[in-house]
């Protein structure tokens, strides 16, 4: 089996094989502007060939640098915020064991995460939860102004030195920013930390393969290569010299883009194993931010399945018909658990008796498909032979590519976020910033 398999059967109905066919021309045309840099953002492209353009050198250089922390903390404070954090998570929460903790000690450092939000108590909870453990910060900022991860960036700083002190805080605090500018790569110089570059023609939610999601993740014992090795694979089976007609980004692109023409407007991402719930998260952001302006775009929402079938599924199967699922599918689970037979059968469950819980969470998910799509919900459905780091680094470049090519069908800039910056100037403006005085009282009557 290849890296994934992609089937589109379960929108027709909707939409037509020919709707998606007539849509060819538009795919192509999206993966050729982002090949050669003649769309919107252009100057934001450097993801595009970014896995085949990773060095064996560069991936042993954060090697090191996270064996290096590992050596020195028992958690490792990860600061960022969007896509400084999400890509990092997901696949972290992927590969882990969440219950490794109950069974013995843990080998690598726990990698948790802070600068996400701003709230005190889950600050305060980080940092009384971590007093006993030896740490050290990872902090990720192209300009180190960013409110969030800025404010948890100075307190977690303030913990480090007040433990180590300041030549000791310079060896367990890495700064991942701006290649030459900004405030954190002053004070990185400043205070010797070492350092790698956020690139520059790379935007934030397209960055899990560079150093702000690679470092992270090796320090916690994540295989980069194989995730790089994934996506390489990915980006090979994507190119623009691979057929519309078997090339998944592309006929993934033109799905959805024929249903938001034809009504659709929310795109919900389901998945049937807990693990990759913050690849939802990470590929909500990327499709959010990247189609969500010029008052267009497909709204994406996740679940987690079967346990959101006895909340939301009954939304998704009788609920206001705008909606079009998309299926993550797991073909092969990494462990073995048989359902035994019950002497006294009081849950009615012994037909179940002999069968893997694999076997039961696949006829739910063949199940629950059909009847979506009876409800008027077309599915697409994505799957991977399983859950590693080869196959989940093939999926987020997978997610990327289609996201840049949909993107330019639907006529905006996929790499540009202008109405990010709005809650922030009125935040700035309340808090009283420097400059914002007058705004303040305005926003402040307002209120």
């Amino acid at each position: 089996m290849s890296i994934l398999s992609i089937n589109i059967d379960k929108i027709y109905g909707t939409v037509s094989a020919a709707d998606v066919a007539a849509l060819k021309g538009e795919m192509e045309q999206g993966n050729r502007m982002l090949q050669d840099g003649s769309g919107k953002g252009s100057d934001f492209l450097g993801w595009v060939n970014l896995p085949e353009s990773i060095t064996s050198e560069e991936l042993k250089t954060i090697r090191k640098c996270a064996d290096n922390l590992a050596s020195l903390a028992d958690v490792i404070l990860v600061i960022g915020i969007g896509g400084s954090y999400l890509g990092a998570k997901a696949v972290l929460e992927a590969l882990s064991d969440p219950f490794q903790l109950l069974r013995n000690k843990q080998e690598k450092p726990i990698v948790l995460f802070a600068g996400q939000n701003l709230s005190e108590d889950y600050l305060y909870e980080l940092l009384e939860g971590t007093r006993s453990y030896k740490i050290a910060a990872i902090v990720i900022s192209k300009s180190g102004t960013t409110t969030e991860p800025a404010v948890a960036f100075r307190l977690i700083k303030n913990e480090i030195e007040s433990r180590y002190g300041a030549e000791g805080a310079a060896k367990r605090i890495v700064a991942i920013t701006d290649a030459a500018r900004g405030a954190l790569r002053t004070l990185a110089t400043n205070e010797g930390y070492e350092t790698f570059v956020i690139p520059d023609n790379i935007g934030g939610r397209y960055s899990v393969l560079t150093p702000v999601g690679l470092l992270p993740l090796a320090a916690a014992g994540i295989n980069v290569d194989e995730l790089v090795r994934g996506a390489r694979d990915m980006e090979k089976a994507t190119g623009t010299d691979v057929p519309f007609e078997k090339n998944p980004a592309m006929i993934y692109a033109a799905a959805r883009t024929a249903l938001y023409r034809a009504g659709k407007k929310i795109e919900i991402l389901a998945s049937y194993d807990p693990k990759l719930l913050y690849v939802a998260e990470w590929w909500k952001q990327l499709y959010g931010e990247s189609e969500g302006k010029d008052g267009k775009g497909i709204f994406p929402a996740s679940v987690t399945l079967t346990a959101d079938l006895h909340s939301m599924g009954q939304y998704i199967q009788q609920g206001e018909r705008t909606l079009m699922e998309t299926v993550i599918s797991v073909t092969k689970p990494k462990h073995k658990v048989v359902i035994e037979k019950d002497k006294d059968n009081l849950d009615g469950l012994n037909f179940l008796a002999g069968k893997r819980i694999s076997e039961v969470n696949r006829m739910a998910e063949m199940g629950t498909l059909l009847a979506h799509f009876d409800g008027g919900v077309p599915n697409i459905r994505i799957e991977i032979p399983e859950i590693n780091e080869y196959y989940i680094g093939g999926l987020l470049y997978f997610f990327e590519k289609a996201c840049g090519i949909s993107g330019y069908a639907l006529g905006v800039n996929p790499f540009d976020q202008p109405g990010v910056e709005a809650y922030k100037k009125n935040m700035f403006a309340l808090l009283g910033k420097p400059g914002y005085e007058e705004a303040g009282e305005e926003l402040r009557k307002r209120l």
